[in-house]
């Protein structure tokens, strides 16, 4: 069966928003009179979203009595400064591009809330096919149901699909959800060979010769 439809994760896959997230993360530790972090040590953290960020930069966890205040004001700093920086990766547009010109689908499966998801989307003025966001649905990725669910919206096969990503959990909703996965050593996390995914791209262009 051909492919008609490619998936992107979002953060460190289709849109490079590590500095943006570095920076809010930077911010709120000058707020509260701490040293910024490096920008080395937070990028790899990106993947596992702001709260990930807090336990770093403060050195806490989840029961301090400050998180929750801290991880909504990263949010807020994040949120104000969403298209800062931030930027689609190198050959995703053109990439992009031609998949219109073939008329395929594409679309967005992310584990970022609803709201910060279309507001980046919208500063970019990125249109994908299909969006489905981390409090759509009852289940996150690795759980296959953000990704069956972004099949069903656009009336696809999951064996037409290939979804595209740069951490474990993309690969792994991709297997569970019987979609071929493609995994970017251009993003955020470092890949392993344990990750079992389909095929392996270290830049967007490369792509075009999986469809």
């Amino acid at each position: 069966m051909s492919i008609n439809t490619i998936l992107f994760d979002l953060d460190g896959t289709l849109i490079d928003t590590a500095p943006d997230l570095a920076y809010a993360l930077n911010m709120l530790l000058k707020y509260n009179g701490l040293s910024k972090k490096p920008y080395e040590k937070i990028k790899p953290l990106i993947t596992l979203g702001c709260k990930e960020l807090i336990k770093f930069g403060f050195d806490c966890d989840e029961f301090h009595p400050d998180f929750i205040d801290r991880h909504q004001k990263i949010l807020n700093i994040y949120k104000n400064n969403i298209s800062q920086f931030s930027k689609t990766f190198s050959g995703i547009d053109a990439f992009i591009k031609t998949i219109k010109t073939r008329q395929m689908f594409w679309g967005v499966v992310t584990n970022k809330p609803e709201n910060l998801t279309h507001l980046l989307l919208e500063k970019l003025d990125i249109n994908p096919d299909v969006v489905v966001c981390g409090d759509i649905l009852a289940f996150n990725k690795p759980h296959p149901a953000p990704l069956l669910y972004a099949c069903a919206q656009l009336a696809i096969n999951p064996n037409q699909c290939l979804f595209v990503g740069d951490d474990k959990n993309d690969m792994l909703a991709g297997q569970n959800a019987n979609i071929k996965t493609v995994a970017v050593t251009y993003g955020y996390s470092e890949v392993k060979r344990d990750w079992h995914y389909d095929y392996l791209i270290n830049q967007a262009e490369e792509l075009l010769a999986l469809i």
